[in-house]
């Protein structure tokens, strides 16, 4: 934009997880333009928000085939952006995004449409209604981990009903933001309805003080209570999507072989920098032994590196590594065991961790009570129904879970006692795929929900709308009340009752029309 200089705008290198080497440049937003893309912002929403929404949706059709045209180039950004490997670029991060869309495509003017509500009967002669106006300028601050996808659903969410967006990317994965930013504007959206800011924390910050009328923010729980403290100052709405620690509960009876093969990709898909990742592992204890050796199998097959077949690729922040590290540390101190992988003093340079199984560990450990975030598994023990729920239970997080068994009555029974905003029965991850679900966090993990008809409606305000054709000169619980009080008396005793007396009911509803002047 920098549409008024006052300083030399900054640089962004952008340097290649996988390889170390510098890729690319991008120009930082200068916190001095905030205010220009708000009002800009605001411009476009006067126009935008009057749209209808086959309308808007038309917009959306073109994004979506745009991606599909350019799903290769965009797949190879993300891996070069993230280190991911291209599958998972591809599965992980541009299908949810397309399925998003195709979501929204088949009902947003359903969901954001005219919902009629069921009147009472004590309002007979009226009609009730929701509609679901348009916020605003939404500001949506989005992560590194997936970068295309989780920039993307809550922005086409905010722009069908109505709402212009800013978006402020990850400063980690700059060039997938560049690219969002680039295929909004070949897609023909009006100027301004969308808008992409470049830069770190100075950046989110300042934009996050710039009195937007929503904040959707996705990454970890201090940035997202700073968030929220700002937010508070001026009565501004967020969603937050915080961290996770999911638990994974294998009980005796389930199907081993694909449990092992679950935790392993649960684990340490995208190198385990996923919210959702399986980052605590609960065996019960008659299947412990057996069950970890299928897991070593699994861990142990698996291929490292940026090649087209390869399973897990590196890590994309720097940063990151110290947590994983620290974690490690601390346990391996502390007595506990490595099933896979190396101590941190053995790691090779550079951004590729290895998958790291770890046994004999304690509840009050990091790597049991921490955010992970990187690709470290541990595994415990447990002896009863009631202790693998505690332990599931026993941290400050809630974002998934999964239970594995055979019984699927013990399952749902289990499932139903997490403390968790969704759980998935012998499978992990898949409940942020369908985005017919809510998805969002319980406890730290997070504020509010999106997918589904809530991804859609918590960037509308819900408006109650009321009718009635105007044909009586007044309404019976208006002034004057002589009168009427025992009329009314006797009306709510006849329709409250436990079995309602519709005789004296309508005697008492029409002596109080008689009476209405």
């Amino acid at each position: 934009m920098n549409v008024h200089p006052v300083e030399e705008v900054r640089r962004i290198p952008v340097t290649s997880p996988a390889t170390g080497k510098i890729i690319a440049e991008i120009e930082e937003t200068p916190v001095h333009e905030v205010p220009f893309f708000y009002e800009q912002g605001r411009k476009a929403f006067a126009s935008w928000s009057t749209m209808p929404i086959p309308n808007r949706i038309g917009f959306l059709r073109k994004l979506k085939q745009m991606i599909v045209n350019e799903m290769e180039e965009i797949a190879r950004v993300i891996s070069d952006d993230t280190g991911k490997v291209l599958t998972e670029s591809i599965v992980a991060d541009i299908m949810p995004t397309l399925d998003a869309i195709d979501h929204i495509i088949r009902h947003a003017e359903k969901v954001l449409g005219r919902q009629k509500v069921r009147t009472p009967l004590l309002l007979f002669g009226k009609k009730s209604f929701i509609e679901y106006m348009p916020r605003g300028v939404v500001l949506v601050i989005s992560p590194w981990n997936y970068p295309l996808q989780l920039a993307m659903v809550p922005m086409i969410s905010a722009l069908a009903g109505g709402n212009s967006v800013i978006l402020k990317p990850s400063e980690v994965t700059p060039l997938v933001g560049k690219y969002i930013e680039d295929l909004f504007k070949r897609s023909g959206f009006p100027e301004g309805t969308i808008q992409v800011a470049h830069g770190g924390k100075e950046v989110g910050a300042a934009f996050t003080a710039g009195k937007p009328d929503y904040i959707f923010f996705t990454g970890s729980v201090r940035t997202g209570k700073i968030i929220q403290q700002q937010a508070a100052k001026d009565l501004i709405p967020t969603t937050l999507e915080l961290g996770g620690k999911d638990p994974m509960i294998v009980f005796g009876d389930a199907n081993l072989d694909r449990a092992a093969k679950a935790a392993a990709w649960g684990a340490f898909t995208n190198s385990g920098q996923v919210c959702m990742s399986a980052e605590r592992l609960y065996v019960e204890r008659t299947v412990y032994p057996e069950f970890l050796e299928k897991l070593q199998g699994e861990v142990h097959s698996l291929r490292q590196g940026d090649d087209i077949d390869a399973d897990v690729g590196s890590m994309t922040f720097p940063a990151q590594k110290n947590v994983v590290r620290e974690q490690l540390d601390e346990a391996l101190q502390r007595g506990a065991k490595l099933v896979t992988g190396l101590k941190p003093e053995d790691w090779k340079e550079g951004m590729y961790l290895p998958p790291t199984v770890v046994t004999d560990v304690e509840q009050d450990m990091k790597i049991i009570q921490d955010e992970t975030f990187g690709p470290l598994l541990p595994v415990v023990p447990f002896d009863t129904e009631e202790e693998a729920i505690a332990y599931a239970n026993g941290t400050a997080y809630g974002l998934n879970a999964s239970v594995w068994t055979r019984d699927r009555e013990k399952a749902r029974r289990v499932s139903s006692r997490l403390v968790s905003g969704a759980v998935v029965i012998n499978d992990v991850i898949i409940t942020v795929a369908n985005h017919g679900l809510p998805f969002g966090g319980a406890k730290e993990s997070g504020i509010g929900r999106y997918h589904s008809e809530a991804g859609l409606r918590i960037f509308c305000h819900e408006k109650a709308i009321m009718e009635d054709k105007g044909f009586l000169n007044s309404e019976i619980q208006w002034y004057p009340y002589k009168g009427k009080y025992p009329l009314f008396l006797n009306l709510f005793k006849s329709y409250f009752s436990e079995k309602r007396d519709w005789v004296t009911f309508a005697r008492n509803y029409i002596s109080l029309l008689r009476n209405n002047k």
